[in-house]
């Protein structure tokens, strides 16, 4: 057979890159074409995504692709939430705004004096979080109605990427699932939540499915770039469920962790799961591929050493992510811990007096330097995963014989091992690039290059290396994990220490 090029484009929260995929039938070799930095801007006091930026760097990657020959297909893959609002006329009426921007403070719990918090849950099954995209409409409409006046349609990040490649005004399924405003069961715009919440539900276009085949480039594109047009694929938008396609599972009940600068927690079903249990413990049903249902919960993942070493880098110490992994992995074991989605480590700052003011308040010793403070993190998310794993497991009745880890925080041993350890069982790491494989994948199953998800799985397997963590000193994890579940477990834990680390 001829050899197949699709370009996969990922954004992430503070990179992004074009990556060349080249599938021979058997395998997919991936290659990175053009990165690029993903850095929001603060304007006026409002925190924006670079959309033109943004778009000229795709461009870019075209350029730099012409050289490979003929590009078959494109698919974007993007992070959830986040959105622009297009006029009549196609223009974008402003830069798209970050979810870490400060505009839904206070909009969850204004949501539950129009709509009662149980029903919202049955009908969307979704996580509270109040940067979702529901939160983000409330903003508007009381702070900014006459934006979404001017608005004639709302299309979520990679659906924006793809209008202004092709042409098409539609909501790939996934990425709509992120914004709480879809019906888990029928896959449609909910009308009930769209009209309690006073959201116009005109602004919204077409749900279609993961892998739809959206058409061709626009001519001025090619025309302008010197390439020939190659086909838009509305891959799994967003980022997590295009990871989750190159999850190398080969057993139907798995678990998964997508870990980047998020850490997406789950498993993956047939149905949605909506009941008293799943609402309690604030577990989403998300929209994937081939109309399953990711039954997950989103985890402040890396996004704590990000912000760390940027701060630390502000205070003139250029650490790399490895040497803070070296350093952390001689550091003293369970110092201090954290529940790393407590509401004052969401905004950008500095993360690190803030896990001290944390530990301070909540009866802990107190991290020192660097090292201890990375320990903190690593131990905590290592916790939140096992606290995580006993509530899907919970919900779902199912036992699973181990964790699949991919993206970027596979690359950290620290972090893997720590996982295997606190969870008690073997973490599978890889592949690193799952979101790029399973957009180029998703591209290939939508041209008919491969039948099933179970093909693209079988796929990535063969295109991919992992590692297995098997579980270490299990009796010391377990010991701890007893005192950050009563701290923390999502039933009402008590956010104090009552021993000594």
């Amino acid at each position: 057979m001829n050899h197949k090029n699709v370009l996969a484009v990922d954004f992430g929260a503070s990179s992004g890159r074009v990556m060349l995929g080249n599938f021979d039938g058997n395998r997919i070799s991936i290659q990175e074409l053009h990165r690029f930095p993903n850095d929001p801007v603060i304007l006026n006091g409002t925190m924006y995504w670079d959309f033109l930026r943004l778009f000229f760097e795709v461009k870019q990657g075209l350029i730099k692709a012409k050289k490979y020959g003929k590009i078959d297909s494109i698919g974007v893959d993007t992070w959830g939430v986040d959105f622009g609002l297009i006029d009549k006329e196609g223009n974008l009426l402003e830069n798209p705004v970050h979810y870490r921007d400060a505009r839904t403070v206070g909009m969850l719990e204004k949501s539950f004096s129009k709509m009662d918090k149980d029903r919202f849950y049955q009908i969307t099954g979704s996580q509270f979080m109040e940067i979702n995209t529901v939160f983000q409409l409330m903003a508007l409409m009381e702070k900014r109605p006459g934006l979404l006046e001017r608005a004639s349609r709302l299309l979520m990040m990679p659906d924006l990427f793809n209008y202004y490649l092709c042409g098409a005004q539609v909501s790939e399924y996934s990425i709509a699932s992120t914004t709480q405003m879809l019906d888990a069961r029928t896959k449609m715009w909910s009308k009930e939540v769209l009209e309690s919440l006073g959201i116009p539900e005109r602004i919204l276009g077409s749900i279609v499915p993961c892998g739809t085949r959206l058409g061709l480039m626009k001519n001025g594109i090619c025309q302008e770039l010197g390439i020939e047009p190659g086909e838009v694929i509305a891959v799994a938008g967003h980022d997590t469920q295009s990871a989750l396609a190159a999850v190398p599972a080969r057993d139907k009940d798995f678990i998964f962790i997508s870990c980047g600068t998020w850490s997406l927690f789950g498993t993956e079903l047939d149905e949605p799961v909506i009941n008293g249990l799943s609402k309690k413990l604030n577990i989403t049903n998300e929209g994937g591929c081939q109309g399953k249902i990711s039954f997950l919960k989103n985890i402040i993942g890396l996004w704590l050493i990000q912000e760390s070493r940027r701060q630390w880098i502000r205070e003139g110490k250029e650490y790399g992510f490895g040497h803070l992994e070296q350093m952390a992995a001689d550091a003293e074991p369970f110092k201090a811990l954290i529940d790393p989605d407590a509401p004052e480590f969401v905004p950008a700052g500095n993360i690190p007096e803030r896990i001290r003011r944390f530990c301070r308040e909540s009866g802990q010793r107190v991290p020192g330097n660097e090292a201890e403070l990375v320990r903190c993190i690593d131990e905590s998310l290592a916790f939140k995963y096992r606290m995580t794993l006993d509530e899907i497991k919970m919900c779902t009745g199912r036992e699973y014989p181990a964790i699949h880890m991919v993206g970027g925080g596979t690359q950290s041993r620290l972090l893997c091992q720590m996982t295997a350890n606190a969870c008690h069982c073997p973490v599978i790491a890889g592949p690193v690039e799952a979101t790029v494989l399973g957009n180029a994948a998703l591209q290939l199953l939508a041209a008919g290059e491969l039948r099933n998800l179970d093909q693209v799985r079988n796929v990535v397997e063969a295109s991919a290396k992992v590692s297995i963590y098997e579980p270490e000193d299990t009796n010391q994890w377990d010991q701890v994990y007893g005192q950050y579940k009563k701290m923390f477990a999502a039933d009402g834990g008590s956010y104090l220490w009552d021993g000594n680390t």
